[in-house]
């Protein structure tokens, strides 16, 4: 019995110990399947990390370019500093390296000097990221140059003491390759363009619109590391390298030459009417094709943060407090990004009536030769709206009537036709809807904030509307609506962007012009532009005019939002050739001191940058017989002639000679034959090498007519150059010259002298 029990216990402890061991086993099974299955990918990634060393190859953004493929933005070889926080776990080491580190990658000012309280704050920065020592690379600092690399090369040679061992500060930290957005022009069409973050991200204009397609894919260096106590890189057979790859790059529709002419006039016009900013947009009235635009003042896209728009956004002195004097830096800096042509709205005063006046035509609702009295105002209900010709213009036509800019008959047309067709055609020419530009924060329409809607429109909101009050709009709704009258009736969406190409060049998209849809007749446009062109030649829009070709026109004059605050919108839109239109400008000053009538202050800018644009577009001008005072022509070679014979060949052909040097023969003549001078100008012949060029000093060229500055001219033995409605004597003088009276040129230079009306031509 005893033997039997004591087999029978032995039986139950080995079952006992073979259930022990089955759920051993069982477990540790478990375990590895939890581990491979579950856990796997953790795991390996963490063995990976202490095998592996992989560090980022930074990508290109794609090149934005101009409709010549003039580089606009690009991406330059630039470094960034490393950290290796796994390597400094010992807090000694630790501090030393963020002491060294932190003064030399300090912000540093133009004198190369810093603040206290900026070395603390990058302090903080560094240690935070030396700190987190489970982390074998962190990037303390990105796209330096290559002065400041040099300098922490310098700095990784210098040697400190670790555990009474003499280590270089290149076991801890390091440089390598990383790549910087560059703008070759500076600050221009930065507005348009844009500029990127710290992250190589787009902030603003095109960098922000087309961020995703111009970020390129960033590569990877993966190192094997030979796991010792400092994680030491292999060699580099033992390195894998995935190239980055370059984004895409951006054909746009801008022309460096024509951007440059309506930058200059713009800045110009800013200076010379202590404006508080002024835009301008050029577009090619058959495409929608965004030539130029331009928001003044600007900022440097290398340095954006760097506030130019002191004018605009003033910092007052009594603001003592840190924080208030961030929010106004924020202000400042998101000011001048803004790109107003596209951004801001305005009431566009009489520029609109093209669009009032165009649906009269096409809806017949006032006969082209019926005549109109204006007494000076016009009653509407309750109220007593007055024309800016406060005597009244009497009877005239409609043609005569859209020349003196005449409210009280915009008036009359806009309630003869009523608000349903009224509100029909501003519909239709794009007044309620964004234009769809490709650009980031395009001012969207509200409906009844910016505009009236149809169901909300009173007769006095109808007739305030008719003549381009009450109402706002963007400078690029005003030119598209008034594009479309000069391509004959089509409304197009603008745009900037024509071509994407991938990093090889090839084109991957092509944007075609777009045709929204046509809002008036073609007979209508006809019509319209015939009307405008008479603005220039003898209306309100005179200062417009540009000699040899026919510009169609039509000034504005809006008072800003605020009743009688006494600030202005001077605005001025035009097209040119009249008779075949190729490009349409728009200039809005905002808020000038002194004269601020759209005739006096916008006018003259347009027509210096058409003037320009017509030439660079080699649009042969046509000179009618008053304007042949103004032609241009080349004057014949007469280099390697006698000088007698020479100088009677340029007589006969109407120049001025004059002869430098006592040779027989001329050996060189100025201005050069290929250059072309005033039918009347000077020409100056050299009869000897070692004559030096003489000198003669610029007189005062301000305030005078056109002849009187050919006689003076000739006098000084200079050229000039009329710019602007210099024919009609009455009330049109010369107000600026492109070189200084006083300075000292060269005989036979040339001098642009600029022209307008002083009278005032209320619009």
């Amino acid at each position: 019995m005893a033997s039997s029990s004591i087999k029978e216990s032995t039986k139950r402890a080995m079952t006992l110990l073979l259930i022990l061991l089955i759920l051993g086993f069982g477990s540790c099974i478990i375990y590895l399947g939890y581990v491979q299955l579950i856990k796997g990918d953790t795991y390996r990634a963490k063995a990976e990390s202490s095998q592996l060393y992989d560090s980022e190859i930074s990508a290109e953004r794609g090149v934005i370019y101009d409709r010549n493929m003039k580089e606009l933005a690009k991406s330059a070889s630039a470094w960034k500093v490393v950290i290796y926080p796994n390597k400094l776990k010992d807090e000694a080491v630790r501090e030393q390296i963020v002491d060294s580190l932190s003064k030399v990658i300090v912000e540093k000012d133009d004198q190369g000097q810093y603040t206290k309280e900026d070395l603390e704050d990058t302090k903080e920065s560094v240690r935070e990221k030396a700190s987190m020592t489970s982390y074998g690379y962190l990037v303390v600092k990105n796209k330096i140059e290559k002065e400041l690399r040099d300098e922490i090369i310098k700095l990784m040679e210098t040697k400190i003491s670790v555990k009474s061992e003499m280590v270089s500060l290149s076991n801890y930290i390091g440089v390598e390759s990383d790549v910087k957005r560059y703008y070759p022009y500076g600050t221009f069409a930065s507005t348009v363009i844009g500029f990127t973050g710290t992250e190589d991200v787009g902030r603003a204009g095109l960098e922000l619109r087309y961020n995703s397609d111009l970020t390129g894919t960033n590569g990877r260096i993966i190192t094997a590391v030979n796991g010792g106590a400092n994680n030491d890189k292999m060699p580099v057979e033992f390195e894998t390298v995935y190239d980055a790859q370059q984004g895409i790059s951006l054909v746009t529709t801008l022309d460096e030459t024509i951007q440059r002419y309506l930058e200059e006039s713009l800045s110009q016009a800013l200076l010379d009417h202590s404006a508080k900013s002024a835009y301008g947009i050029v577009m090619d009235v058959n495409t929608g094709a965004i030539l130029a635009m331009s928001s003044q003042p600007d900022y440097d896209s290398n340095n954006p943060y760097r506030i130019t728009d002191t004018k605009t956004i003033e910092v007052p002195e009594e603001i003592t407090d840190k924080e208030e004097l961030i929010e106004k830096k924020v202000e400042a800096q998101y000011s001048q990004w803004r790109n107003r042509t596209i951004s801001d709205t305005y009431e566009p005063g009489s520029v609109s009536k093209i669009i009032t006046a165009a649906a009269a035509l096409e809806e017949n609702i006032w006969p082209e030769n019926d005549t109109f009295n204006c007494i000076g105002h016009i009653e509407v209900e309750d109220r007593i709206i007055r024309c800016s010709h406060t005597e009244g213009h009497g009877a005239q036509t409609f043609k005569q009537a859209f020349a003196n800019s005449c409210n009280p008959f915009f008036i009359r047309i806009g309630l003869n036709m009523g608000q349903e067709v009224f509100f029909k055609y501003f519909e239709a020419f794009g007044l309620t809807e964004s234009t769809g530009i490709d650009l980031p924060a395009e001012a969207s329409p509200v409906k009844d904030v910016t505009y009236h809607s149809l169901e909300n429109m009173s007769v006095v909101n109808l007739a305030s509307s008719s003549f381009g009050q009450t109402f706002q709009v963007s400078p690029i709704q005003m030119l598209t609506a008034v594009s479309a009258i000069a391509n004959g009736g089509n409304l197009m969406k603008p745009y900037i962007v024509s071509k994407m190409l991938n990093q090889d060049g090839e084109v991957i998209k092509q944007n075609n012009p777009v045709v929204k849809r046509q809002v008036v007749s073609k007979s209508t446009c006809d019509k319209i532009i015939e009307m405008m062109e008479e603005v220039v030649n003898s209306g309100t829009g005179a200062n417009g005019y540009v000699a040899g070709y026919r510009v169609a026109g039509k000034t504005g004059t809006s008072e800003k939002i605020g009743a009688n605050n006494g600030k202005y919108v001077a605005s001025f839109v035009c097209f040119a050739p009249a008779d075949d239109p190729q490009v349409a400008i728009l200039i809005a000053v905002d808020e000038p001191e002194g004269q601020y009538y759209g005739s006096q202050v916008a006018a003259p800018v347009a027509a210096i940058v058409m003037q320009k644009i017509m030439t660079y577009l080699n649009v042969e001008p046509q000179f009618n017989e008053d304007e042949e005072i103004f032609t241009e022509v080349n004057a014949t070679n007469v280099i390697g002639k006698e000088v007698s014979s020479a100088k009677a060949l340029l007589k006969d052909e109407g120049f001025n000679v004059r002869v430098i040097g006592n040779g027989e023969n001329v050996i060189e003549q100025v201005p050069s034959a290929n250059q072309t001078i005033s039918k009347n100008g000077t020409v100056i012949l050299y009869t000897e090498k070692s004559a030096e060029k003489e000198k003669t000093i610029v007189p005062s060229l301000i305030g005078y007519g056109v002849s009187e500055i050919y006689s003076v001219a000739s006098y000084y033995g200079i050229n000039v150059k009329i710019v602007g409605n210099g024919y009609d004597t009455t009330g049109f003088v010369s107000y600026k010259q492109s070189v200084e009276s006083g300075t000292e040129v060269a005989y036979g230079s040339t001098v642009t002298v600029y022209f307008k009306s002083n009278l005032t031509a209320v619009d």
